[in-house]
C-alpha cells in the first residue's frame, strides 16, 4: 500500500499533467421564450501532449464546447480548470488575457489581413504582449519555419494557395508558444491532400509535446487524433483512443500530388 507522501506525489504528478479539467459543465441559452440546454453535464480531463478530436452533429455541444475550452463563452455551472487554474468565473478582460498566453486558435476560414505579409499576419498576437519588435519578429520567422515556410514570409495573402495561408494561420496560432492548440475545422476549406499535409503539421507540433484539441465533421480527419469524443445533445456519447492512428506522412505517400 502507498504511503502518504507517495499518495501526494502521485496526485501531485497527474495535476501537473492534466491541462485542461472540466466539471459538470452546463451551458443555457435563452433565444426568446426557449431555453437551450446545449451542455449537459459534461465532464472531461485532457492530460498535457494528447492530440484530441471532437466530433459530432450540427447542434450536438461540440462547438459550444470549444468555445468554453477557448474562453471565449463561460458556462452557466460547472467548472474548468485550465492548467490548474478555475477559468469558469473570470471575466471579460481576464479571460483575453488567458487567451493571449495560454491558447492558440486555428479557424476554418484563414482570418489573414490581406495587405499584410506573412510574418506581420504571424507576428499579430504577440502585438498585445510586452515582448519588443525584435523578439516579435524572431518568433514569427521562427513560426513560420516550424510549418514550413520560412521562404514564403514576405508573400502575401494572394500570393499563396489556401494551404499555405493555413500555414500562416498555425504559424499565428504558435507565436505566442500556447499550452494548448485548439483547431476548428481547420481543413474544412481545403482539398484532401491539403487537409493531409495539415494534419501532418500538426502531427508534427504534437509529437513535440503540443496539446492538441481539433475540432472536425470528417472522419478521415479524425483518424490522425490519439483520442476521438463524440458529442450527441450536448453529452459526450463516445471517448475513445484511435486504435490505429495513421501517420499523415505516410498517407500523403500514398496521394496524388494535385496539379495547378
Amino acid at each position: 500500500m502507498p504511503s502518504a507522501n507517495q499518495t501526494e506525489a502521485w496526485v501531485a504528478a497527474k495535476a501537473a499533467s492534466t491541462v485542461i479539467q472540466v466539471e459538470d459543465l452546463h451551458k443555457y441559452y435563452e433565444l426568446g421564450e426557449t431555453r437551450v440546454h446545449a451542455l449537459r453535464g459534461v465532464s472531461l480531463e485532457i492530460q498535457r501532449g494528447e492530440f484530441l478530436a471532437i466530433m459530432g452533429a450540427s447542434g450536438s455541444g461540440k462547438s459550444t464546447f470549444m468555445n468554453i475550452l477557448g474562453c471565449l463563452d463561460r458556462p452557466s455551472s460547472g467548472q474548468y480548470l485550465l492548467e490548474g487554474i478555475d477559468v469558469s468565473r473570470h471575466d471579460k478582460g481576464a479571460l483575453a488575457l488567458i487567451r493571449n498566453q495560454k491558447l492558440g486558435f486555428v479557424f476554418q476560414g484563414f482570418n489573414l489581413l490581406a495587405r499584410t505579409t506573412a510574418l506581420e499576419n504571424t507576428e499579430l498576437p504577440t502585438l498585445y504582449t510586452k515582448i519588443d519588435k525584435a523578439e516579435r519578429q524572431k518568433r514569427a520567422a521562427e513560426a513560420l519555419a516550424m510549418v514550413g515556410l520560412a521562404d514564403r514570409a514576405q508573400h502575401f495573402p494572394s500570393q499563396m494557395s489556401g494551404g499555405q495561408q493555413q500555414r500562416v494561420a498555425v504559424a499565428r496560432a504558435l507565436v505566442n508558444h500556447p499550452s494548448i492548440l485548439l483547431a476548428d475545422e481547420p481543413t474544412g476549406n481545403l482539398d484532401s491532400r491539403t487537409s493531409v499535409e495539415i494534419m501532418e503539421i500538426l502531427q508534427n507540433l504534437n509529437d513535440k509535446g503540443l496539446t492538441i484539441v481539433l475540432v472536425t465533421h470528417e472522419h478521415d480527419i479524425a483518424q490522425f487524433a490519439k483520442r476521438v469524443l463524440v458529442f450527441r445533445d450536448g453529452k459526450i456519447r463516445k471517448d475513445e483512443p484511435t486504435p490505429h492512428c495513421p501517420r499523415a506522412a505516410e498517407v500523403l505517400k500514398t496521394l496524388p500530388t494535385l496539379e495547378d
